[in-house]
């Protein structure tokens, strides 16, 4: 445990109000760096590597040769009084570095991968994603566990530094074993005219705790963050949002999606920041949950901290049990209930897919859902 810092008390420090990590022994697992292990089922397929632009770098945080630009954005965005950012900061970690310079277009998606191969483990992973002026760049990256029984605490930091004018599409999703642990710290900062399209797919682990955080920093600045999770047996999910707007004229447009059954649970909290002087502000949260049994539990709370007086901020939130009147129709033309009860559901989340645009993209979005969708419903 870093000097001078403890873990979160449960109900006793903000955001840590819905997950219990008071069984969590930090000392009981060996802290290890990246070992190059296989990983089990990924969620989505990894194409090719492609040949990359002159100056596009995409390699190991510790790499020798690029070792300025880490040191100029490396904490930059988080911070270490955070338990799990110090822990990651200290000792041994698996870190990847994504660097795309001045208004230089990658046309191909950069897929990164992180892989927890054994129990008793802590991996400390850090990823570190630069965007220059008027760059473009799609990072698909995974955290994934080398079996399902690998039980493991798994602490991820990100930083997502998006420049003026930039474009980038970052889709993080963790499908680690059940018997793991979570933590996360992601958080981007988007500049003037820029855009940030940030998916995140949560299917994994027993527990934790990941707080992803957007600060719009620069006039005219965009950001679009979807996320998507599907528990059972005893999982819990937690994911904690930010959408700070810290210039005038910014838009955020937030929207997650959860199915639960068995005995999971999951708590979405979400808050809208709307800085002094950040005038025009758009912004919109939403967070939506359908419970498939009447032990699962899913708690949603929205948040509005404004401090300008010309903005539009909305949100909605929502937790519902499977409708009887869509099954009830369903089943009056036929189909039997399994059948009708898994087409309410792909129904359910086919409004996140069709945020997207026709191509690569939707598709492996929706070729995740349904197999998670399988593996839930086959309880």
């Amino acid at each position: 445990m870093p000097a001078g810092l403890e873990l979160p008390t449960f109900k006793g420090r903000p955001g840590w109000e819905f997950t219990d990590i008071s069984d969590l022994d930090l000392a009981a697992y060996e802290r290890v760096g990246a070992d190059g292990a296989e990983a089990g089922e990924p969620l989505w397929s990894v194409p090719e590597a492609a040949a990359l632009p002159d100056g596009v770098i995409v390699g190991m945080l510790d790499d020798a040769e690029h070792q300025e630009l880490v040191r100029r954005h490396l904490g930059s965005l988080v911070s270490d009084e955070d338990v799990f950012v110090a822990l990651n900061d200290a000792g041994a970690r698996a870190g990847a570095f994504v660097y795309v310079p001045r208004n230089v277009v990658l046309e191909e998606p950069i897929s990164l991968m992180s892989v927890q191969a054994r129990t008793g483990t802590l991996l400390n992973q850090r990823t570190l994603v630069v965007l220059e002026e008027g760059a473009q760049a799609e990072v698909w990256e995974q955290f994934l566990s080398g079996d399902e029984d690998v039980d493991g605490v798994f602490n991820t930091v990100t930083e997502l530094v998006v420049g003026q004018g930039a474009r980038l599409r970052y889709v993080c999703g963790q499908g680690l074993s059940e018997k793991s642990w979570i933590f996360g710290a992601q958080r981007a900062e988007v500049g003037r005219d820029a855009a940030l399209d940030w998916v995140a797919l949560g299917f994994g682990s027993a527990r934790g705790h990941v707080r992803m955080e957007t600060r719009l920093v620069g006039e005219g600045a965009e950001a679009r963050v979807t996320g998507a999770y599907a528990s059972h047996s005893k999982q819990h999910i937690d994911f904690d949002t930010t959408q700070e707007h810290a210039a005038p004229n910014t838009t955020s447009d937030l929207a997650f999606r959860g199915v639960l059954t068995g005995r999971s649970t999951a708590v979405w909290k979400g808050n809208i920041i709307v800085d002094p002087g950040a005038q025009k502000t758009d912004a919109f949260q939403e967070s939506r949950n359908l419970l498939l049994s009447k032990r699962a539990h899913a708690d949603a709370i929205p948040g509005l901290e404004i401090q300008a007086n010309d903005v539009r901020c909305t949100h909605a939130a929502a937790v519902a049990q499977v409708d009887p009147e869509q099954l009830f129709y369903l089943r009056s033309r036929g189909l039997p209930l399994e059948v009708a009860k898994r087409l309410v559901i792909e129904g359910f989340l086919s409004a996140l897919v069709e945020r997207f645009e026709q191509g690569p993209v939707r598709e492996r979005l929706s070729d995740a859902l349904e197999r998670r969708l399988a593996q839930i419903l086959g309880d």
